[in-house]
């Protein structure tokens, strides 16, 4: 065997296997592809694209999230899942190891940002901020009530939050990284129970706010964060 300079044998890069659902996705990417399917088609429910891929109805929803995230679908409450977007299967297990990668630094970022953000909407908080995320949180209740995950209403109490800590540059920070954080939520509020525990969480960051603790708010802001980045991405062996 012909060694490189220096006396140490090459090895081969070990190539990492697809996870059971990243397989599905592209299983699922395949498949509408091969019916013609196009943007603002709906795809068949769940309990059926099952059966006809012969999957796991959990292993195809934790597809079909992986999908969403990369935006190659979305899921409209009471209209199912939409076709958004066409993309090559065999890119499809790339994106999604791509968003499993940049995890970890997102959450690190959104917990930093946010939690210093709560500290200050405790102290810097008006009514106005109050009634904002007061509206925000009855909106995520209705919405997860009528069988929805609260998304909007997530995206919303964190915006209100923000605005409350009236500073201009973390308003900024959190904008950039906004994006990047929509993918954190989907993920997590598709998670089984997610969307009542992290509305819970919720409602205690809004009364340190309101009380205007800002030692407590930033605790449940960072223990908030720690539950909703328990997302399966990051659970998943490789």
């Amino acid at each position: 065997m012909t060694q490189p300079a220096g006396g140490h044998e090459r090895f081969p890069q070990r190539l990492m296997r697809p996870r059971l659902y990243e397989q599905v996705a592209e299983q699922i990417t395949a498949w509408i592809t091969a019916n013609g399917l196009r943007e603002g088609d709906r795809l068949p429910p769940e309990r059926e694209l099952a059966t006809r891929l012969g999957v796991s109805r959990a292993t195809l929803s934790q597809a079909l999230v992986a999908l969403e995230v990369i935006g190659v679908v979305t899921v409209r409450h009471g209209d199912g899942t939409v076709l958004t977007a066409r993309q090559g299967a065999a890119k499809i297990v790339d994106a999604i190891r791509q968003h499993a990668d940049r995890l970890p630094e997102i959450i690190e970022t959104r917990d930093a940002l946010e939690t210093k953000i709560a500290a200050l909407a405790a102290v810097r908080r008006t009514d106005e901020d109050l009634v904002r995320i007061d509206d925000a949180l009855h909106g995520m209740e209705a919405d997860i009530r009528s069988g929805g995950r609260g998304v909007e209403g997530d995206e919303r109490f964190h915006g209100a939050v923000t605005a409350a800590a009236h500073s201009l540059l973390l308003a900024r920070l959190m904008d950039e990284i906004g994006d990047l954080i929509l993918e954190t939520r989907i993920e997590s509020l598709s998670q089984p129970d997610r969307p009542a525990k992290s509305l819970a969480g919720h409602r205690a960051i809004a009364e340190a706010i309101r009380a205007g603790d800002p030692a407590a708010a930033a605790a449940a802001m960072h223990e908030h964060v720690e539950l909703v980045s328990d997302v399966a991405a990051l659970r998943d062996p490789r």
